[in-house]
């Protein structure tokens, strides 16, 4: 073999393709006309991945509506739906989802919503296989199964946060508190601001004990925000803690202050570790008018207190709400999200969880 005379350069090695981009010149605007492509395929990967969710869903509503069917007809018992999901899998071996347990889910569920139209116009399309096992194994009534799938699609809660919400009771605490907002906001207002009112506030998520003081309170919402946000409800934006007014050379500090982003107004929530007092009403009207004043835009609808306390006697609340002159509400907080007997029996939310993974 020939060799190359010893004076002539070594050939160059060729360029390593992953070194391309960064020794070629780009062109003005390239880093934007990236970020819109990312954009684009993250959207397109989010829009499959729900296509092909809401398609596994209605495949399992149509086999579990099948199960129904051939039940009612021919009286198929657990032997025979065994035998499906073993024909199922032998037919399908890629696919998970087809053990028995999970057909008798599907059966389940095509009971629990057996409407003539199809899933997928309904809330628990819309929802993962988990979610749906959740509501089925923790709900019976169907009307509050259905108010669960529509919140959790409309909240886009995670399975664990769905978990969460049905053991705290949302669907009877949301809008529970007593307010006077019918009589100080008009009709259609009145109906949204009463949806963030909840009664009573579930601070589980907290470290504290009854005799805890305000300011502990206060600073363990602060310290764990995002849990108290989420306990709030959807909607609701920090704006400050202590947040000072001048009037006119005397000091006020409110507890806390929100924004709804939805409703578009401010939230004053006041914080009381005892049981409600007349006075309580006074100093939350005064705060809501000093917001309403000073931070209200015209595009904003009209702000609302709610005072948080410990103990409430609803008459006395009734009669201090009734000349307050300004929308608020009065809820109660508790640490526990379960009566006591009931959180005894109750496994953990792990268990729960590895429990429908398994199937």
């Amino acid at each position: 073999m020939s060799q190359a005379p010893k004076d002539m350069p070594a050939p160059k090695e060729p360029v390593p393709r992953e070194r391309w981009g960064s020794e070629v010149a780009l062109p003005s605007g390239y880093a934007e006309m990236l970020g819109g492509l990312k954009a684009q395929v993250r959207q397109a990967q989010f829009r499959a991945h729900r296509v092909v969710n809401e398609q596994l869903i209605q495949l399992y509503w149509n086999i579990g509506r099948e199960i129904l069917t051939q039940q009612d007809k021919q009286g198929w018992g657990s032997g025979v739906i065994a035998r499906l999901a073993e024909d199922l899998r032998a037919e399908f071996p890629q696919m998970k989802g087809f053990s028995p347990s999970n057909l008798q889910y599907m059966r389940g569920f095509a009971a629990a919503w057996n409407a003539d139209a199809s899933i997928s116009q309904q809330a628990a399309g819309k929802l993962a296989w988990g979610h749906i096992m959740v509501i089925l194994d923790k709900l019976s009534d169907q009307t509050i199964r259905t108010w669960y799938a529509a919140t959790a699609v409309q909240n886009g809660w995670s399975r664990n946060m769905l978990l969460n919400q049905i053991m705290n009771r949302t669907h009877e605490r949301v809008g529970a508190a007593p307010s006077n907002f019918g009589q100080e906001l008009t009709a259609e207002d009145s109906d949204l601001a009463q949806q963030i009112a909840k009664d009573p506030y579930v601070f589980d998520f907290l470290d504290l004990t009854d005799d805890a003081a305000e300011r502990d309170l206060e600073q363990a919402l602060m310290d764990r925000i995002v849990d108290t946000l989420r306990e709030l409800g959807t909607g609701f934006a920090f704006v400050g803690r202590q947040v000072h007014f001048d009037v006119d050379g005397d000091d006020f500090y409110l507890d806390l202050l929100f924004f709804h982003v939805v409703q578009l107004r401010y939230i004053v929530v006041e914080l009381k570790t005892g049981k409600f007092q007349p006075e309580y009403a006074g100093k939350l009207g005064f705060y809501v008018a000093l917001v309403d004043d000073r931070l209200k835009l015209d595009t904003h609808t009209p702000t609302v207190g709610i005072l948080i306390c410990s103990q409430r006697n609803d008459s006395t609340v009734r009669y201090a709400l009734g000349r307050a002159g300004s929308p608020m509400a009065v809820a109660t907080y508790t640490y526990d999200s379960l009566p006591a007997a009931e959180k005894r029996a109750l496994p953990p939310a792990e268990q729960l969880l590895a429990a429908f993974d398994d199937t």
